[in-house]
């Protein structure tokens, strides 16, 4: 059991660290390259946050742990929505513009509602497997291409600078050969990261007798969260509460339907014991988001709507825990 510990804390480390370096050398290149800082924010950033459920989820289907893939999603989207918006509202409260309010956050709720419908085939067309197919893979990737495609043409009609290209327009320019040796050491941390990661998860979910579903939902999803949870604290404590909304809504939506996307179409991904529960939830935990931002106070997540949202989570986290066998 020590050595599968030993195994996620250094995939963990390997991961983050390798995702930071990713994305300095990357950011560093293209702005080397006359892209936009904006266009930068909105790609190589957002990306670098989600690398790390990228690589272990393409992983664990390569491995065939595809609850650990699903769960890694879910469990990250569940974490970013309850836990970073809500410890993040609880230092300062987060104004939320009516653009994203109309645009983003229901693209977030569509993301979760299509992970629902596709974890319900057996029901409704009579799938012989509650499965991700290939297909369903392919249209998440769809999906992403759309957003991709929208988030480039919001970035041609806005006069504003992206929070989040604004740090890293900050920071000093490498080197190009800096950059390609960040960018290069960076892949191969989080290649080899998320090798280790998963087989340590995977070993600690054997060993305790639990499925790797519950091990993806928590303690994977939690760990992979780290970037975006760090970056939004910080942003929260610097009273840029608009990074750290940005990086949530980025981040869910990368990883719904980018990550498990990816991960599909390379190996279809049987739900498992990842049932309606965690889906629901997931769902909800959207709705929450929205609601709170639009309806109660106009366009503004209170301290208490933000405990409110971690206690959610809580309550999730010990319903899991309750469940194991």
């Amino acid at each position: 059991m020590w050595i599968d510990s030993l195994f996620l804390v250094m995939g963990l480390v390997l991961i983050l660290v390798g995702a930071n370096a990713l994305t300095d050398g990357a950011s560093s290149i293209a702005r080397r390259f006359g892209i936009s800082d904006l266009v930068v924010g909105l790609t190589v950033v957002a990306f670098g946050t989600s690398a790390p459920e990228l690589v272990i989820s393409i992983v664990s289907a390569i491995n065939g742990s595809a609850e650990l893939a699903i769960g890694n999603v879910v469990g990250s989207n569940l974490f970013n929505t309850l836990v970073i918006v809500g410890v993040t509202a609880v230092i300062v409260p987060i104004v939320i513009t009516k653009s994203i309010m109309s645009n983003e956050i229901p693209l977030v709720v569509l993301s979760s509602l299509v992970l629902l419908v596709m974890g319900n085939g057996v029901f409704l067309d009579g799938a012989a497997e509650r499965m991700v197919t290939r297909g369903d893979g392919i249209v998440l990737l769809l999906f992403f291409a759309i957003f991709m495609r929208y988030t480039f043409s919001q970035a041609k009609n806005t006069d504003g600078v992206d929070p989040a290209s604004e740090e890293v327009s900050k920071k000093k320019p490498m080197s190009m050969l800096k950059a390609i040796l960040w960018v290069a050491g960076g892949l191969a941390a989080l290649i080899y990261g998320g090798d280790r990661f998963v087989a340590g998860a995977s070993g600690i979910a054997r060993g305790l007798g639990v499925s790797e579903a519950v091990i993806g939902l928590t303690i994977v999803a939690a760990g992979t969260s780290l970037p975006e949870l760090a970056t939004s604290v910080t942003a929260a404590l610097k009273g840029k509460t608009g990074i750290a909304l940005g990086n949530v809504i980025g981040s869910n939506i990368f990883n719904i339907f980018l990550v498990l996307g990816a991960s599909a179409a390379i190996r279809p991904l049987p739900f498992g014991s990842i049932g309606n529960f965690d889906l629901l939830t997931l769902v909800f935990a959207s709705l929450l988001f929205w609601i709170f931002g639009w309806v109660i106070k106009t366009r503004t997540i209170t301290r208490i709507e933000g405990a409110l949202m971690v206690g959610v989570y809580v309550a999730y986290v010990g319903m899991l825990i309750s469940n194991v066998r």
